[in-house]
């Protein structure tokens, strides 16, 4: 779910075009009804409390039952919600035309995590084959050969980082307001106050280790737990580790 671009230069003087990673939240319409999505939005962005507040999110429209989506009507409705609608995916032509009449951009790929929900079973494996199809003999190797990506310097409130095809070890602290991420585990050798997410591919055997859970969030394969209230006191502050059983994120201590 990643998409990465080699950096370039549009001119040598006014602005630099770059590749860049960034994590955005899904939301998967599953009805045209604005009053349905608009009742059942709220009842789930009340239990992250303002964690999503003006933050960017992507439509996904797989599974809209008809091609008659209101776009305008849904981006007044986000906006309601204080999120910034920034693009679609797995939409129709027609439907991904009248994304782009409405400002929106026609997305694939990139880490993701699903507001609404884990993707099917038949989703991962789709894009699974994608992406092997896409992928000479050459980068799957590479892939496979990924090594453990090593972080021995704090990571900055702002800063991301992702270790790509592997594990992410975190040797110093994550302070609020940074990211880590990682197609496999993270393990958080430090205090550990910022986001973290694992199995961003899809993998839902990821875990998520940390030796001082004070996280703001952390997400394994889309699910999802925000902590901006505060934290039981059993998993506060302690070694804990986070997996998932079905669909629900436990964290438990270790």
């Amino acid at each position: 779910m990643q998409t990465e671009v080699d950096d370039f230069v549009l001119n040598d003087t006014a602005v630099d075009l770059k590749g860049a990673v960034f994590t955005l939240p899904v939301l998967q319409i599953q009805s045209n009804s604005m009053d349905a999505i608009e009742s059942e939005l709220t009842e789930r962005l009340s239990a992250a409390l303002r964690f999503f507040q003006h933050a960017p999110v992507v439509i996904d429209l797989q599974k809209v039952p008809d091609q008659s989506l209101d776009f305008s009507a849904l981006l007044k409705l986000l906006a309601r919600q204080d999120l910034v609608s920034v693009g679609v995916r797995n939409g129709t032509a027609q439907q991904n035309a009248l994304a782009i009449s409405a400002g929106l951009a026609v997305l694939k790929g990139g880490p993701l995590q699903n507001i609404l929900g884990e993707d099917t079973p038949s989703q991962k494996a789709e894009a699974i084959e994608e992406k092997i199809a896409g992928s000479t003999e050459e980068n799957v190797e590479s892939v496979t050969a990924s090594p453990t990506k090593i972080i021995t310097q704090p990571v900055r409130s702002g800063q991301q980082v992702y270790a790509k095809g592997g594990d992410l070890i975190v040797m110093a602290a994550v302070n609020p307001g940074a990211e880590i991420i990682a197609d496999g585990n993270i393990h958080v050798y430090a205090p550990m106050k910022g986001r973290a997410l694992a199995g961003v591919m899809g993998n839902t055997q990821a875990r998520i280790f940390c030796q001082s859970m004070q996280a703001e969030l952390i997400a394994i394969a889309g699910n999802f737990r925000v902590f901006e209230d505060e934290m039981p006191s059993n998993i506060r502050a302690k070694t804990v580790q986070a997996y998932l059983d079905g669909e629900q994120l436990i964290v438990a201590p270790l």
